[in-house]
């Protein structure tokens, strides 16, 4: 299998993968409009990427692409759907880079309580002024609202908790239970809606997946004036014209990792109006960006490519997780060669299309079963053409409960 690696990767990653014999080539600098052509020319098998723009256009240029894994949780870089439609997955290394993340967003939060940041540039410039940078408030009982109690979220509420913030979240129905057992170890306080959040909370830090605006003009009003606002999740979530007008008119604070029309290179130039206002300590989308979780991401990149080449895929973004089609079928068979072909055949008869299957073999025995997802008119004579082949033990054919197809009446 060749593998790109469209992005600088972790040297663990590349070492790791080229030992158990995959053809690795790197390729960190490619710029948007090289990816398609870069794609199209090598033969490809696996795209690994961190921040480079994966576009429909790129995707259809490769013939023998089959999986592209990101390098981090967001994929909103990746065009999912044009890859969906090629049948190529998207996987990708999620929670890998949590604990960094959530370091920086606690370095943000006291950067901007304690004035570090104006503090050391006066201090470089010869000048001492204590009494104006002994203006903090302290994080000690200060109350931190956590919009998305994921991975980051619960690693951000572990370490604000240790500096005694009281902590609030939104609340969300059908969370994991253990997620639950969290919560409330960590006395966390849930609220309905992020306005009434926002409302008593000192410090607001977002931790969402998606790029939806959730913090808008509304929000921001209903924040504490000098309230502090932490984005280190993506630029999309904040309305930014409303953020200025906050910082301008009650004094909002921000911290901010992540900003709209970041540069594609490295290194460039960059002017941003929020990152000139006084009230904004910033960094270059640096959130993931250490030692541990570079080695870390490094693994998990690993575990994808070596599981797909084993015949697993894991951390799949873009395969159906809900049952789909109008019926499933359960085939319980000897595991013999040409069992499954004979079952397809009597399907392709009945003009039903095998939406989804999955054939798995019993321990120690001789027989396997095969759970298929089939749309079409089902027939009840499907079953008993199937159940009359050769080395078919059982067969099992049960409606999807809300398809609305109905059967044949034969």
């Amino acid at each position: 299998m060749r593998i790109l690696l469209a992005d600088p990767c972790h040297r663990s990653a590349v070492s790791k993968l080229s030992d158990a014999g995959f053809e690795c080539i790197e390729k960190p600098q490619v710029e948007a409009g090289q990816l398609g052509p870069l794609l199209a020319r090598g033969e490809f098998d696996v795209l690994v990427v961190r921040s480079t723009l994966v576009t429909a256009e790129a995707i259809a240029a490769s013939r023998s692409l089959s999986l592209i894994v990101r390098a981090g949780a967001g994929f909103n870089n990746i065009d999912v759907a044009a890859a969906s439609a090629r049948g190529i997955y998207v996987c990708n290394t999620p929670g890998r880079n949590a604990v960094a993340v959530a370091e920086l967003t606690m370095g943000l939060m006291l950067a901007l309580d304690r004035h570090l940041a104006d503090a050391a540039a006066d201090l470089r410039q010869g000048m001492w002024d204590k009494p104006r940078y002994s203006e903090a408030r302290g994080l000690k009982s200060r109350s931190l609202g956590i919009v998305g109690l994921g991975r980051i979220g619960m690693a951000v509420a572990q370490r604000a908790g240790g500096f005694g913030m009281r902590l609030h979240a939104l609340r969300r129905p059908g969370r994991d239970p253990r997620v639950h057992q969290r919560i409330e170890d960590l006395n966390v306080t849930l609220h309905d809606d992020l306005v009434e959040m926002a409302a008593v909370c000192d410090v607001l830090t977002l931790h969402l997946a998606g790029t939806e605006q959730v913090v808008d003009a509304a929000v921001l009003a209903a924040m504490p004036s000098g309230a502090i606002l932490l984005n280190t999740a993506r630029a999309g979530l904040v309305d930014t014209e409303a953020l200025l007008t906050a910082m301008d008119a009650k004094g909002i604070r921000a911290g901010l990792d992540v900003f709209e029309e970041e540069p594609s290179s490295a290194t460039s130039d960059f002017a941003s109006k929020l990152v000139r206002h006084p009230n904004v300590v910033a960094t270059p989308h640096i959130g993931a960006s250490t030692e541990q979780a570079q080695e870390a991401v490094a693994s998990a990149i690993v575990k994808v490519v070596k599981s797909y080449a084993g015949g697993r895929v894991v951390n799949c973004v873009n395969l159906e997780t809900e049952r789909v089609g109008s019926h499933v079928i359960v085939v319980r068979h000897e595991d013999r060669v040409g069992v499954l072909a004979s079952v397809l055949a009597v399907l392709r008869r009945h003009e039903l299309n095998v939406a989804g299957m999955e054939n798995r073999i019993f321990r120690d025995a001789t027989a396997a079963v095969a759970t298929m997802d089939l749309s079409g008119i089902m027939s009840t004579e499907v079953g008993d053409e199937i159940l009359d082949l050769p080395h078919v033990h059982h067969v099992e054919v049960r409606p999807v409960p809300g398809a609305g197809v109905a059967e044949s009446p034969s």
